[in-house]
């Protein structure tokens, strides 16, 4: 996937910036950080900051990413609408992906400290007058690095963390103010701290880790003064709604703050602190006729903090509403005592609006009550009287919050690490009546009790633990970080503190439960063995899909280091959401686990990690059959004396032979010849395929092979399999390319004639997901194309309509096949007539005639 750079949203900034400083540079300060006595060396006047954008989108959880310290769509665009990367629209965070539900406008870093006298901030934006502080540098320095874990992606990178790494650099150093603009409240450019941002974002598409985006900052002083009191802010700007609903959404969002959370069983602990800020639409956006339906924004996201180096930090949470009507700009805000005197904000309540006051806000410790609470009078907490507009902004505003947390004292070339993440979490909103039946702005308790924060709560917490593994020694210093005791009790397990040890003669029947790193970065997850590359062979109504296993059936679990590989299974879908796949086939090994009974814990127990058939007949005989002792009552005595019973793995579907199912490519190939490899130079021992017939040549299919392993029992984590989404590729049922110019296959153009009243999108073949209008949704299909040539529509009278240029000289799934949307090159809807068709490309011409009805 390429990064979108944004180049013409500052072609009317160039004329400004021939004449006045850039930035300094951000990616080389963390190289060699040098300054003068005046400050940071600065670039020539004319060069422009690199400003680019990319898309984390292997997990759940897809969200813009920018190299201006902001994620999410906002400013991205003039007009504030979905950005496009590689041909297509992008949210700034979409939750599940591919469902185009919206949840996020921008997320912005704020940095605020005192240099000198000075109290300044920047800021990635400021959210309300347009300004825009951290840039990265011109050219190649500020571009966005991508890297990937997976061999099977082109970014793979040995130095990669996740499955989707984005590195890129930034800084505070920009005085243009053709680009940062002048602070209207101040009435004076943009004064920089003198800060450089290494910005390294991570996601993964696990089912523990598919719901959140990892960003770590490192912040350097690039400056000659130190920085003192220096507080970080995220600022998030929401905006919840479906695509459809985009221009009415947003303005009706609820936020708040979480502290804590239900601590999972088996940690022996209550309550876990989360100290998670959240935002969500305010119902759900019900359907009209009763029910959620696909345009429900039933979820919610929040960001967290996980990792800073000051364990004493003050925090502060803040939401407010901006307002063009400045009397209803409002913002929860204490109404001040004598030692601790009301700050105004100009004309805005809620808006902080100048540096000064946007530190203020940063530093002051404030914890907003819940959106929903706002018609309720806080005064007796020192609050100020709800506003004349409470009752709107309680029941959902278009809102946003501010989580900021310091101080910090950062020296000249000092670094100061930061991390936090950006979660979701679904059924925020267990029912579609919730809000009807229970919303009072004068009683939200009943309301907010109904707000389900299970799942947004247990993302933060997997979150924290992905960045600092639970049990693992990082720094190797003998402390792997917070734990329980568990102990087994007369009649139930007990748990004993880590200050509060079990005794010594019951210690060694007790184990522990790690729940809290040790505090040095980790950025690691277990993670299933990697998922194939798939090749697809088309032909007329089938497909089959190809692979080769040998990376993801050798690859060693990255915690015990040993082979876990369990199976292979096949999906197919019609559209691109994750909900969408259906199960086709399965191979898993014929393994078993193995259970012991513990006399002295009186319970049984999984003994590692599970067995091979021929391994268990290796230790208890050749004819050996673990199905025959399969419970806790049909026990097996082993050579030691001990009671065993066995359970398949998973489904034991290990047969290869089946060509209806998942099978052997070359069946006589073995492990036992190195030579007998494959064209790329895998062995063919490993290649697979799995054969689908009867499908619609006139429709594409998403075809996914996932993998998955058997689990571990040492660090209590279960089964965990490959998204779905990070291998899929998308195929029609029709000739291949190499097929087409091999046999000279003519070109096929479908439907013809095209009708309007021809029911295709109420058949699924157009605009399945609704986002857009009819008009703009219409396809017609041109088949069995060579993988390059250009196809040209005409009128009768010879008037080009559209000219597309098909161009897949590599090949690939689609390379038969082409898509026009019955729209002209002037961006018009194609009106009723007879048109002609014309490819060119080097198997010659071919001509036809089209019909369009409407």
């Amino acid at each position: 996937m390429g990064h979108r750079t944004m180049a013409a949203g500052i072609v009317v900034l160039a004329i400004i910036a021939i004449t006045a400083p850039s930035g300094a540079l951000a990616r080389a300060a963390f190289d060699k950080i040098t300054t003068t006595a005046n400050g940071p060396q600065f670039r020539p006047a004319q060069e422009l900051p690199n400003e680019q954008f990319d898309v984390h989108n292997v997990g759940k959880l897809a969200t813009i990413v920018t190299n201006m310290g902001r994620f999410g769509f906002g400013y991205l665009t003039a007009d504030q609408t979905w950005p496009v990367l590689n041909g297509e629209q992008v949210p700034g965070a979409e939750y599940p992906i591919n469902s185009n539900l919206e949840y996020l406008f921008s997320g912005s870093l704020w940095i605020g400290a005192v240099v000198g006298r000075d109290t300044l901030v920047s800021v990635a934006a400021d959210g309300w007058f347009g300004m825009r502080e951290l840039f990265p540098d011109p050219g190649d320095p500020g571009a966005i690095i991508s890297r990937s874990s997976l061999r099977s992606k082109p970014t793979f990178d040995a130095r990669a963390l996740s499955e989707q790494d984005f590195i890129c650099y930034f800084a505070d150093t920009v005085t243009n103010t053709g680009l940062t603009l002048i602070d209207p409240f101040d009435n004076r450019p943009h004064i920089p701290l003198n800060v450089a941002i290494r910005q390294s974002s991570y996601a993964w598409s696990f089912a523990y880790t598919e719901d959140f985006v990892l960003f770590d900052y490192q912040i350097t002083n690039i400056g000659p003064f130190p920085i003192k009191d220096m507080y970080i802010g995220l600022y998030i700007d929401g905006d919840v709604y479906h695509y459809s609903n985009r221009t009415l959404g947003p303005a009706d969002d609820i936020c708040g703050f979480r502290r804590t959370a239900s601590m999972p069983p088996g940690y022996g602990i209550a309550l876990d602190t989360v100290n998670i800020a959240w935002i969500a639409d305010n119902d759900g956006d019900p359907s009209p006729q009763g029910g959620w339906a696909v345009s429900s924004p039933t979820g919610v996201t929040g960001t967290r903090v996980v990792r800073t180096p000051n364990p004493d930090l003050k925090y502060s949470f803040n939401w407010w509403v901006s307002n063009t009507t400045e009397a209803d700009d409002f913002g929860p805000r204490l109404a001040g005592t004598a030692d601790d005197p009301y700050r105004p904000f100009g004309s805005y309540t809620g808006t902080p609006t100048g540096d000064r006051n946007k530190y203020y806000i940063m530093r002051h410790a404030e914890f907003d009550y819940d959106q929903l609470f706002t018609a309720i009078s806080h005064t007796s907490e020192g609050y100020l009287p709800p506003p004349t507009i409470a009752d709107s902004v309680a029941d959902g505003y278009d809102t946003r919050y501010l989580l900021s947390f310091g101080p910090f004292q950062v020296a000249p070339n000092d670094t100061l690490p930061i991390t936090i993440a950006y979660v979701a979490g679904e059924n925020f909103h267990a029912s579609p009546d919730d809000f009807y039946d229970y919303y009072d702005a004068n009683m939200p308790s009943a309301f907010y009790s109904k707000l389900d924060f299970t799942d947004l709560t247990a993302n933060a917490r997997w979150a924290d633990w992905v960045y600092d593994n639970p049990g693992a020694d990082t720094d190797g210093n003998g402390d792997s970080g917070r734990y329980m005791w568990r102990c087994p009790g007369v009649d139930s397990i007990e748990y004993y503190p880590e200050l509060a040890p079990p005794s010594d003669s019951l210690q060694p029947f007790c184990t522990k439960v790690y729940y809290r790193g040790d505090g040095v970065p980790d950025f690691r997850a277990a993670s299933p063995p990697p998922p194939p590359t798939l090749h697809i062979d088309s032909d007329f109504g089938a497909i089959t899909v190809r692979w080769n296993g040998q990376e993801a059936e050798n690859s060693r679990d990255i915690f015990s280091q040993e082979k876990d590989f369990e199976g292979y299974r096949m999906y197919m879908a019609q559209g691109e959401r994750l909900s969408d796949y259906v199960l086709l086939a399965a191979y898993d090994r014929m393994d078993f686990k193995v259970f012991a009974y513990n006399p002295t814990l009186h319970l049984w127990e999984q003994m590692g990690s599970p067995l091979m058939l021929d391994s268990l007949q290796a230790l208890y005989g050749a004819d050996f059959d673990p199905a025959q002792y399969n419970s806790e009552t049909q026990t097996f005595a082993d050579q030691l004396g001990r009671q065993l019973y066995f359970a398949s793995q998973d489904w034991n579907q290990s047969d290869l032979t089946n060509p209806r199912l998942i099978h052997r490519v070359y069946p006589e190939a073995t492990l036992d010849n190195p030579a007998d490899t494959t064209e790329e130079g895998l062995l063919r021992y490993y290649e697979y395929e799995y054969h689908i017939d009867d499908l619609l040549p006139s429709i594409p299919y998403y075809f996914a092979v996932t993998t998955f392993d058997f689990g571990s029992t040492k660090s209590g984590m279960d089964i965990l399999e490959s998204s779905p989404l990070i291998n899929t590729v998308t195929a029609y049922a029709l000739p291949s390319s190499e097929m087409v110019v091999n046999q000279g296959l003519k070109v096929i153009v479908y439907p013809n004639p095209y009708r309007i009243d021809g029911g295709y999108a109420g058949s699924g073949y157009e605009n399945r997901d609704r986002t857009r209008s009819a008009e703009r949704s219409r396809a017609i299909h041109f088949a069995n194309l060579p993988q390059t040539c250009t196809i040209r529509i005409y009128t009768l009278a010879g008037d080009l309509v559209k000219e597309i240029s098909h161009d897949f000289a590599a090949g690939g799934s689609e390379s038969q096949h082409e898509v026009w949307d019955v729209v002209s090159r002037n961006t018009q809807a194609v009106a009723t007539g007879i048109y002609l068709w014309q490819v060119d490309s080097e198997m010659g011409s071919q001509i036809g005639k089209l019909v369009i009805i409407k």
